[in-house]
């Protein structure tokens, strides 16, 4: 019984002094640029594409609606004593219209594309967390940080592009049909 009394300690001694240099061993660090690596994958190039064209007909209108506004605001400065005072009272409420309306039209279409973008730029992030954590394991890296809070680092860290490419490769962007 002595034996194994004796035995215990120096086991335990042996076990800490083996897991002595496991500890000591320096963490393998990866740096990442997250949001470049999202807005590098093509999926991301693809919905913006999309947003683009999907919200130009409502921009175009938009400006239209200015130009609209600045030609009755020269018109109103440009005619001030040859307007009528009931032609530059309408003109006047007809520029305060368009206004109000160009106005509306400018936060509805901010806020469309706002929600549309976080909501895309939600779901590519949660999917390139997941990436990241796989590469990191690929790599054998403990630690992945974020690139805009180091002041230096060597650029073989940097697994921004190899995220990237993960991604792209895990999420495929369809082909657009031809003819479109």
């Amino acid at each position: 019984m002595s034996l194994r009394m004796g035995l215990g300690p120096v086991m335990a001694f042996a076990a800490l002094f083996s897991l002595a240099p496991i500890s000591h061993a320096q963490p393998k660090v990866a740096v990442i640029s997250l949001q470049k690596a999202v807005f590098d994958t093509a999926e991301i190039k693809k919905a913006n594409a999309e947003m683009e064209a999907r919200y130009k007909p409502r921009a175009d209108r938009l400006r239209e609606m200015q130009q609209q506004i600045a030609s009755i605001s020269q018109r109103l400065q440009q005619g001030g004593g040859q307007l009528t005072p009931t032609a530059e009272q309408e003109l006047q409420a007809q520029g305060q219209r368009l206004q109000k309306e160009a106005q509306r039209n400018q936060d509805d279409l901010q806020t469309d594309v706002q929600s549309d973008r976080q909501e895309i730029l939600g779901k590519a992030s949660q999917r390139m967390t997941e990436i990241v954590k796989k590469l990191a394991e690929e790599k054998g890296a403990d630690l992945v940080v974020e690139q805009q809070a180091i002041l230096y680092f060597k650029p073989a860290m940097d697994i921004t592009a190899d995220a990237t490419a993960a991604y792209d490769k895990a999420y495929p962007v369809a082909a657009a049909p031809v003819g479109k």
